[in-house]
Parts: structure tokens; sequence; C-alpha cells
């Protein structure tokens, strides 16, 4: 029996579902149940009848999916799968701030650890960062902690962002350059600029299209542009390729790979099945402070 047919095999016998994120590696997204960004798979953990959902991410994933279904197993195939960005965010420098800025709402990233989000007014993802700070009541928002991320979420506002950490983001988007978006555009003259925005403020700005993952490929569906230049991590490359084919696309950088998010495979999907573990535990505090901004932002996003 090949290995995805004594996976298949274990998810019926443990009524399983496997959320897979648009940046992990091919045969992981081929296996999965569904397959989308953050938002995508917050909405679809509150959604399943399964017993166990096992969580093809990095860490805060499942957590968020964990705090939305206490009742469930979450399992993390590999816990060493921990997002670099979210550990840049310390909850003691996020309530200095609240200290000094009182009248302010605090939005944070979904990319953030379980406890840094009880110190939360509202989550957002980057598919609904800007609609989310519009959302608040303040017009002062404490916002982390991605930066560029910040930059996305302010523009057409008319509120102010604090930054916390000052400059958090993420490695993998943030060292694509402008230098290799202009030599990938000197290459394919005609091909549509579309990217992440956790890219650097310069690469949105040149950018014709600012999107999540998910909302990459609803942009590649709908525009005519046969030549598409892929400003993200190189994983959603798969996701575009298999379902919106016939049209050719190209990473703006190589070299923009999140190696958390290429931990996980299908023989540790299969030992989680067969071991039940590692199941992701929080204490029951936190999962309910933080189950609160989570629901808010599912409450606020279309």
């Amino acid at each position: 029996m090949q290995i995805e047919e004594r996976i298949a095999a274990l998810k019926r016998e443990r009524n399983a579902i496997i959320l897979a994120h648009n940046y992990q590696i091919p045969a992981v997204q081929d296996i999965a149940d569904f397959v989308g960004d953050s938002l995508e798979l917050a909405r679809r953990a509150t959604a399943t009848d399964a017993d166990m959902i096992i969580f093809c991410g990095v860490d805060f994933m499942a957590e968020t999916a964990a705090i939305l279904n206490p009742e469930k197993a979450v399992i993390l195939p590999d816990l060493c799968s921990i997002c670099p960005m979210a550990q840049q965010l310390l909850s003691e420098e996020l309530r200095s701030v609240q200290r000094v800025h009182p009248e302010a709402e605090t939005v944070l990233y979904v990319n953030t650890r379980a406890e840094s989000k009880t110190l939360a007014d509202c989550i957002c993802t980057s598919a609904n960062a800007p609609a989310i700070v519009r959302a608040m009541d303040s017009d002062v928002i404490i916002f982390g902690p991605d930066h560029n991320l910040g930059y996305y979420a302010q523009k057409g506002s008319t509120k102010k962002l604090l930054i916390v950490p000052e400059y958090g983001n993420c490695p993998s988007h943030h060292l694509i350059s402008l230098e290799e978006l202009e030599a990938a555009k000197k290459a394919h003259p005609s091909a549509a600029i579309i990217v992440h925005p956790e890219v650097i403020p310069e690469i949105q700005e040149r950018a014709d299209y600012v999107a999540s993952t998910s909302g990459m490929v609803q942009v590649a569906r709908e525009i005519a542009n046969k030549e598409l230049l892929i400003g993200t991590e190189i994983g959603v490359l798969h996701r575009l390729k298999k379902e919106v084919p016939g049209k050719a696309y190209y990473p703006i950088s190589t070299n923009a790979v999140c190696p958390q998010m290429k931990m996980i495979t299908l023989p540790k999907i299969l030992t989680s099945l067969e071991q039940e573990k590692p199941r992701i535990d929080l204490p029951p505090a936190i999962m309910e402070r933080a189950r609160w901004p989570i629901e808010r932002m599912l409450a606020l996003s279309p």
C-alpha cells in the first residue's frame, strides 16, 4: 500500500481532516482535504465535523485551529515548524506600548503566538488587514508584528498605526529585493506583478496587485495576462499551476523559501495519524482569551 493510501485509510479510521497552507510542499498539498491561506484555514477549521485536524503549516496556524476547536484534537506533524515572525512579538513589549497608548486598540497579525493573541482586540490576516484596521473604533491602532503588512494595512486609511516591534518582518518575504523584481520584469516585460503584503513597501508600490496567497490564485483566474511574476514564498506556485493552468508563473525571487513550511512531509503526517500526536496543547485560560479576537476577525471579515 502506498503512503498516500495509508494516510487516506487512517483519516477515515480517525475521522480526521488534513488542512494545508499554500506554502506546503507539493506532495502535502496534493493529499490535503483543503489548501488555503490563513483566513481560509481558520474558517475551514471551524466548519469541519472531523474529530481530528492534521494541520500542515506552522505553529501559530495549528494553535489558531486549536483555539477555535477546543473539543478537537489538533495535530502539528512537526513541532519544529515554528514561524520566525511570530517569535518577534514579545508580550511584555506589547504591554509596554499598550500602557503608553491606552486609547489605542490592538490589531495583531494571525502570525503571532497564542499568548500574544490574548492581548489583542482583533486579529487580522494578509487577506483582511486593511478592512480590519478600518473597522476599529480608535484612530490609533497598535499593530504587529509585521512592519510591511502594517504599511499595506495603513494605506488608504486615516488610522495611525504603531508597529510593534518596529521592524518585525517575515524573513522569507523581506529578502525579496527590488533588484530581483527589476530583473524579473526585464526578463518578462509583459508579465503582471502580484505580490504578498509581507514584501517591502518599495515592491508593493511597483506591483499590479497586492494579495494574500489565495488572493493571488483568484487574481490569476480573473486577469487576462498569460505571464505572472509572483512575489511570495514559492510554495504557492504549485497551487497556481494546478488550479489556474495555461499561464506561466515566475517567482520574483527563488530565494523566497520558508524552511519551517517545508518541514512537514508525508511520512510525518502518517506517523501523526498513527500515534495521534504531537497534539497542540495550550492552557485553557490562554485559549479562552485568545478565542475572542480571532472570532471577532471572522465576524468582521466578508
